[in-house]
């Protein structure tokens, strides 16, 4: 039992080599004296450290042996106090280093039986210790796991379950965690969210694109002036001079709207192939379906017209005789 409470020169030589391990060369060294000089002199820390400066590798080394032999000391010495893992791993080897002798005293044994082995005996009995480690009944089962193959089959399951809990008390109802429903609900809901930033990208767009459209359309009825009064005097009304830029305002709509699904279409076939390549799957394809076509052109068109309609009255609006006085 002394020689377990006891640090032996074994164990003090590999603490050393550990640290020794981690001062490759003269300066390491030198620092870690440095840092640890109060467990070596009195001296003031630069005193020492100049001290350090002119002393050959051999008064370093011998230095740093005194310093670790004292921490290396302290070090394991609280360790078996307080570190009952080493204490038991230290029992451990010294009996199979004991038992491994060509012959073995058995009250030496005995001894260091009694001396290592833990004085009570445990209260837990073998069927408690048997359901701690998790060994159940088949025939109580505290929690089945179901696995099924498709989502119709998991709604089958729940509409059962629900079907089974009318018809008993609340005490004999089953209670279920639907795991899938809570991964799909949180992955629909970062996809909702995703969505509302696009969305609001979107609309941020849309309303800067009509403003611009507004702006190129009142442009264009400043320089087309003088044609507005010409119109106005063989003979067409406001009527036909507004139709005129609101037809133009529809038009640029119309090809915005086809650029941008060409644009797409052919922006989904590096896509799918991106998509094929990271996911591994080669049915998984980014598709524009016509009618969302259809109705994204319609959109731009719309946004187009409704953008023209100030200028086109503006246009509307101007006097034929100032019109054409204008250069």
């Amino acid at each position: 039992n002394s020689a377990l409470n006891t640090v032996t020169d074994a164990e003090l030589a590999a603490y050393k080599a550990g640290v020794l391990a981690e001062l490759p060369d003269r300066t390491a060294k030198t620092d870690f004296l440095i840092q640890n000089y109060a467990a070596l002199t009195s001296l003031p820390q630069d005193v020492f450290a100049t001290h350090l400066a002119g002393v050959t590798d051999a008064e370093i080394d011998s230095l740093l042996d005194t310093l670790l032999t004292k921490q290396g000391t302290d070090y394991l010495t609280e360790k078996l106090a307080t570190d009952e893992a080493y204490r038991n791993q230290k029992a451990a080897g010294m009996l199979d280093g004991y038992l491994a002798m060509p012959t073995v005293d058995e009250a030496k044994l005995a001894e260091f039986y009694e001396a290592h082995t833990p004085k009570a005996v445990s209260e837990v009995s073998y069927d408690e210790n048997i359901e701690a480690f998790g060994l159940v009944s088949v025939d109580d089962p505290s929690s089945i796991v179901v696995y099924v193959a498709t989502f119709d089959d998991k709604e089958y399951i729940t509409d059962v379950i629900a079907e089974y809990n009318k018809t008993v008390d609340e005490e004999d109802q089953i209670s279920y965690t639907d795991y899938v429903a809570i991964l799909m609900s949180s992955v629909t809901t970062i996809v909702d969210a995703i969505s509302y930033v696009l969305i609001a990208f979107v609309a941020i767009s849309l309303v800067v694109s009509s403003i611009m459209i507004g702006i190129i359309t009142y442009i264009s009825v400043l320089e087309r002036t003088k044609e507005i009064g010409i119109l106005r005097a063989i003979g067409a009304s406001k009527k036909d001079i507004s139709r005129v830029f609101n037809a133009e305002t529809l038009i640029i709509g119309f090809a915005a709207g086809i650029i941008g699904i060409l644009f797409t279409v052919l922006a989904c076939i590096p896509a799918n192939a991106i998509l094929r390549s990271a996911t591994g799957i080669a049915s998984l394809s980014a598709v524009l379906p016509w009618a969302g076509a259809v109705a994204l052109i319609i959109i731009s068109m719309v946004l187009t017209f409704v953008a023209g309609l100030f200028p086109a009255g503006i246009a509307a609006r101007k006097d034929p005789v100032i019109a054409l006085r204008t250069e």
